[in-house]
Formats: C-alpha cells, structure tokens, sequence
C-alpha cells in the first residue's frame, strides 16, 4: 500500500533514495535548514518501509524527554493535525500507547520514539530501520549500539540534521560522501530556494536581534546555510578547543610505558560511564584513552581496567560511588570495586565545588592538556558540551544542558580537581645491581633511552 504524499524537488533525491527499489541496508544522511521537512520526510519514509515489510521500525530524538514535543504531539500548523497522524492513518493501526509513544498497526509492524540517551535500554532483535532526528545533537554512542541490529536483519538507517560544528555527524557525512552505499547531501536555504530573499533577511535579523552580532550571523550561518564552521552558542569549552587543535595538542599521544596511568571516573547509573585514562608528565596533562558506555554492571568496568596494558597509580571516583542507597545489596560502588574486582588504590573525589566553579577550572586546566586525537565522542562532547539558553531573558544560563555530553565534560571536571595531586612514578632502576625505589630491571642502556625520549618529547 503506497500512500501519495505532495514530496517538495529539494527533499525529492533523498526520498526516491530511501523508497526506490527496495530499502534494505540503505544509509542515508541529510543535512538541510530549518524548516526543511526532515521529520515529515523520514516518517513518510518509515510508513512505506513498514507497509512492504511488517517489523520493529524507530525514530530516534537526542533526548528521550524531547522526542513527544518534537515528533509524537508535533501539530502540523497548515492543517492542525499532528503530524504522526497524518503519516500514519488511524485506520491502520492496531494499538496506540501514548504513554510509550508507540504505534502496533493490524500487518504486525510496529513504530516508535526513543531517544539517544536511553539507547542501552532497547530491545529490538527485528529493528528493519530507524531515522535519528537532530543526529548532530545525539549520542554518537547510540549509533554504535544499534547498528549490529541493523545488520542483522539487513535494515535502513536515515540520518537527518542540522550541523553543530564539526563533530559526529560532520565525520558521518564526509564518510557518506566517499562511501559505495550511501547517500549524502547539504541542503541550505540557497539550494533549496525555500524562502524569498527578504524572508532569509528578516530571519537573520532575529538571530541577530536575539544572540548579538557574531553570534547571531553564526546561528544564522548554521541553521539556514548549514555551515559546519559556525560557532557552537554557549559552548563551555570551543575556544579551548580550537586553541588545542591550532597548538597541535590534540594529537596522536602515545602511552608512556614507563609512567603509571590514572583513571577518572563519572559513573552513570542509568546513563553512560566514561573512563578517563590519564598520565601525567610535568605539567603535561595527557589523555591518552577514553572509554564509555551505556548499561552494563561494575564488573564489565573492572574488566575493562583490567584488560588496558596500563600500569595504574589509582582510580578516580565521583563523590556519589560511596552511597551506598544507589549499589546492589546495600553496598556502594566503592565497596563492589575494592572487595569484588580487587581494584588497588581506589580514591573517593571529595569535591564540595559547584558544578560551574568545576568548568572554570576545567578550562583553566585546558592549557596543559594533550588529548589524543582518537578519542572522538569525548572530543565531541566537549565541544557540543553547552550553556541552556534562557528564552524568556535571551541570554545564557550559567548552568549547562544535560544530555549525553555532560558525562564526559563531569570526568574532565573532576580531573581538573586531581592532577596536580602527586603522582608516585615507577621504579627505575640504573642497573641490575644498583635499584632505586625498589625491585626493577631496566638497565643502563634503557634509562638513556628513556631520557632521551622525555628531551625529545620537549624540543
């Protein structure tokens, strides 16, 4: 059953990819303006899928608590119907559950919303497509969870989004552009001819009137030209970023087999974990590993620890690992960590500073850090890591949006607490005979090698 929708020339190439001989193991990733039709589009495209194939479809929102506004009550404002209805007609269907924001239809298939930061909790052995809605503001890490689904049963993804900067989805879409497979396209308002000359002039305006100069003409230049170099509004830590990246400090950095490491923790009960994996060289602040993840017990943790070929002076954790309200058995994370996994030199951060004088030490301690360049969602999340914007006053709120950056830009906070705290090296030993600090092998030889490294490493 095709139902005839009115399809706009722009959005034309995108929707004849997706529907035109069959949907299996397609990708997609558009990235168009404000007022495109992305959403109608990708549901227009998931109702044709799951009328020629009965099985478990998605959209995927950023954040789980956004996704009614924006799709499941979204009203379209030319009819005043919400635009769920109109994509899926109510004779077809077979339950409705507001509550889930989920559609059961009489073939069998089934159609829901769900959000990026909640993607450990899905269950989905039949998923035959999903379309991730804003994919420049979700949770890279969703993508990595949902894709084996996917391959599996031969499924579709559709990637729609305006740009923020040159993170994930900017990397998706060049990787799209130069991939056999996919489909690839920018769609700004100059492509699209969507709106009249004075209708672009009116809108740039506002931005301007609200945001100031620089910042509006960038919001503009994102939303509407979708530029990949605009500005991220009310990002904590862009400047630093870019100061790290023309100064060559974000880099290849090389694990230091000679030096302990130090993990820092931010632990996510019902969100992600991120692991910071940290050496210390002078006043070098070195990010040399990264890992996150989404739903998994302390013991997958202590097994990742153990598995890293690192050699550690202690673990870094958040105040909250010693509440013993929010472990298993009445014992805290601290607890299962030290007497379960026999992790050694487990610290509890003792940090009674607010979370904002936290970011400004954080930024502080940007000019020491080098953070290796394949640590990408953390690079990411740093630079979408953002102020909230007060709409009612128009200015920034001193306080940052919580999604899935915030994990991420906690550990690099509660680093900026710890790394100037000594750090006790390894032993050396100058022969076999004369030992230093304790048993050793390293011989002579090794030691000159190791200097001239370090003298290298500082030329």
């Amino acid at each position: 059953m095709i139902i005839q929708r009115r399809i706009r020339n722009y959005q034309a190439p995108l929707h004849k990819y997706m529907v035109d001989g069959g949907m299996e193991n397609k990708r997609a990733i558009s990235i168009a303006h404000r007022r495109w039709g992305k959403d109608e589009i990708a549901l227009d495209v998931t109702f044709q899928a799951l009328i020629d194939r009965p099985a478990t479809y998605w959209t995927c929102l950023p954040e789980f608590a956004q996704a009614r506004k924006a799709i499941w009550s979204a009203v379209n404002p030319h009819t005043g119907l919400r635009r769920i209805d109109e994509a899926f007609p109510e004779e077809l269907r077979e339950v409705t559950n507001e509550g889930e924001m989920f559609i059961r239809f009489k073939n069998g298939a089934t159609w829901q919303v769900i959000g990026s930061d909640r993607y450990n909790s899905l269950v989905g052995s039949g998923v035959a497509g999903i379309t991730f809605s804003e994919w420049a503001l979700a949770n890279p890490s969703a993508w990595g969870y949902i894709s084996p689904m996917l391959r599996e049963n031969n499924g579709w993804a559709m990637f729609v989004t305006t740009p923020r900067g040159k993170n994930h989805a900017y990397e998706m879409f060049n990787y799209g552009m130069k991939t056999d497979g996919w489909f690839a396209e920018v769609s700004n308002v100059l492509d699209t001819g969507a709106f009249a000359e004075a209708q672009l002039d009116e809108i740039k305006a506002e931005y301007v009137a609200l945001y100031g100069g620089d910042f509006g003409a960038a919001q503009f230049e994102q939303e509407y030209m979708c530029s990949f170099e605009a500005a991220i509004l009310g990002s904590f830590y862009g400047t630093e970023l870019a100061a790290a990246r023309s100064e060559g400090r974000i880099c290849n950095v090389e694990y230091d087999p000679d030096l302990p490491v130090m993990t820092v923790w931010d632990i996510g009960y019902s969100d992600d974990t991120v692991i910071l994996f940290v050496q210390i060289i002078a006043n070098e602040v070195r990010i040399i590993d990264t890992y996150s993840a989404n739903g998994h017990n302390l013991e997958h943790y202590a097994g990742v620890i153990s598995g890293k070929p690192y050699e550690y002076s202690r673990h870094v954790l958040p105040h909250d690992a010693q509440a013993k309200t929010l472990a298993a058995a009445g014992r805290s994370v601290y607890e299962q960590f030290t007497k379960d996994y026999d992790l050694k030199n487990v610290t509890i951060l003792q940090n009674r500073n607010t979370e904002m004088q936290g970011i400004l030490a954080a930024r502080h301690l940007f000019s020491r850090l080098w953070i290796d360049q394949g640590q990408e969602d953390f690079l990411n999340a740093l630079g979408q890591f953002r102020r909230e914007w007060d709409d009612d006053k128009k200015c920034f709120r001193d306080r940052p949006v919580h999604d899935w950056t915030n994990h991420f830009a906690d550990a690099l906070r509660y680093l900026s607490w710890v790394w100037k705290e000594p750090v006790k090296p390894k032993e050396v030993v100058l022969n076999p005979q004369i030992v230093i600090g304790g048993k050793s092998t390293m011989t002579m030889s090794h030691l000159i090698d190791v200097v001239k490294k370090r003298r290298q490493a500082y030329d």
